[in-house]
């Protein structure tokens, strides 16, 4: 006999769908072998914290610039980091894909 799965309800709120998946085993719902994995494009990236050495002067240039566009001196790196990451990369011809690889 063939295992099949129940039909999953229609939820009229978010909370009213949590309180469904608290209380049931999404196997019984859910043949998780066909799943396939999805990609979350929206999700904020995992943020790394490092120490980063610089010139006093080139620090005060920046805090400037960042006073002046009215956005924090980190912020502002990030984006003229980002910018230039972007640049060479194309420059290079790598594809997009490739970007978070680093070399060793």
């Amino acid at each position: 006999m063939k295992n099949e799965k129940k039909l999953i309800p229609e939820f009229r709120s978010e909370a009213e769908e949590q309180a469904f998946w608290s209380a049931e085993d999404s196997t019984d719902y859910v043949d998780w072998a066909k799943a396939e994995p999805v990609l979350l494009p929206n999700l904020k990236p995992t943020m790394k914290n490092i120490s980063l050495r610089i010139p006093e002067p080139m620090l005060n240039r920046l805090k400037v610039l960042a006073n002046e566009r009215d956005v924090p001196y980190q912020s502002l790196l990030k984006m003229f980091l980002k910018e230039r990451l972007d640049y060479e990369l194309e420059k290079g011809g790598l594809p997009r894909h490739k970007q978070t690889m680093t070399r060793r």
